[in-house]
């Protein structure tokens, strides 16, 4: 377990200014619903939106799968407190407690509420882990800056790193693990094998533009071939509502393909990296929630490398 300087100091008390103001007022409690989508399978939505104060972080999908042996939690939410309120429910749909925590990669939204469990039962791929021991410090500082009383004594726990490719059984569920990559450079997926329902994480979003800050696109158009082979029946997604039109694979593939093609011709057309970030968004795309949004982000994940790679060099 590696513990932040601001668990050290005591949660909101160690924030700074105006975070450490809003946080004394403002913070309320998570209060997640769980909704029965497959035979021991409930999805927790998370908000469609950017992680904010208003939502305390609470973003990404998590999945609950009863087992014989207590509930896996797929995903532990943003923070300490989130991971507990997403226990507690476990423990009231399923009548066990979590026996399992497995971590999709390393975003905060999926990875920080880890902080709720014993680091024995936290699981992750090998590269996730790697993920979190770079860059989980950074995640932590930047959360609560911008949530503050939401993360009151969020220490940092990394997952085992010990989960690969390959099928497992946990308290008599079979689990399919998919180890891939793309659209960070662990991605962890699952199928249960009862149900076919295939767990995608942030490989796949619905009806929400995907997020790509530690995106390789070519890597993750791959890692979408992939699921699509996997015989499933239902899907549910890191963002978004559960797909039951098997559209969301499509759907994500479609706009990381545009995406892609659309900084090139930026780059090519000579736009600067604000006007690349304006350009026309396709009708096709208009039930995207934040297309706008996370395609600037975007423009500053991919652009000075296209530009790098497309323009001529210049002589010193």
């Amino acid at each position: 377990m590696i513990v932040s300087r601001r668990a050290v100091l005591g949660g909101s008390a160690g924030l700074l200014g105006s975070a450490m103001i809003r946080a004394q007022p403002f913070a309320e409690a998570y209060l997640p619903r769980a909704e029965l989508v497959a035979d021991g399978i409930w999805l927790v939505r998370g908000a469609d939106e950017p992680i904010s104060f208003a939502n305390g972080g609470a973003i990404a999908n998590v999945a609950i799968i009863a087992t014989d042996d207590g509930p896996v939690l797929f995903d532990a939410g943003v923070s300490l407190a989130h991971g507990q309120a997403l226990a507690a429910l476990a423990l009231k749909v399923t009548g066990r407690p979590v026996a399992r925590v497995i971590i999709s990669h390393l975003h905060p939204d999926h990875a920080l509420g880890a902080a709720a469990f014993a680091p024995q039962i936290v699981h992750s791929l090998p590269a996730t882990r790697a993920d979190l021991e770079r860059d989980a410090e950074g995640f932590s500082d930047a959360m609560y800056r911008l949530l503050s009383g939401w993360m009151k004594g969020t220490a940092l726990v990394l997952p085992q790193g010990d989960l690969g490719d390959g099928l497992v059984t946990i308290g008599g569920r079979a689990l399919r693990l998919l180890a891939l990559k793309g659209h960070s450079q662990g991605d962890l997926a699952l199928l249960d094998v009862a149900t076919g329902t295939l767990v995608a994480g942030d490989l796949v979003f619905h009806n929400r533009a995907p997020a790509t800050p530690h995106a390789n696109i070519a890597q993750w158009q791959a890692a979408l071939d992939h699921l699509e082979t996997i015989p499933h029946r239902l899907l549910m997604p890191g963002h978004g509502p559960f797909d039951r039109a098997r559209e969301a694979i499509g759907q994500t593939r479609d706009w990381l393909a545009w995406l892609d093609a659309s900084l090139r011709q930026s780059v090519a057309s000579g736009l600067d990296m604000t006007e690349a970030g304006e350009v026309p968004i396709p009708p096709r795309f208009a039930t995207l929630a934040f297309a706008r949004y996370e395609l600037q982000r975007s423009v500053s994940h991919f652009f000075p490398a296209i530009e790098a790679e497309l323009l001529p060099k210049t002589a010193p």
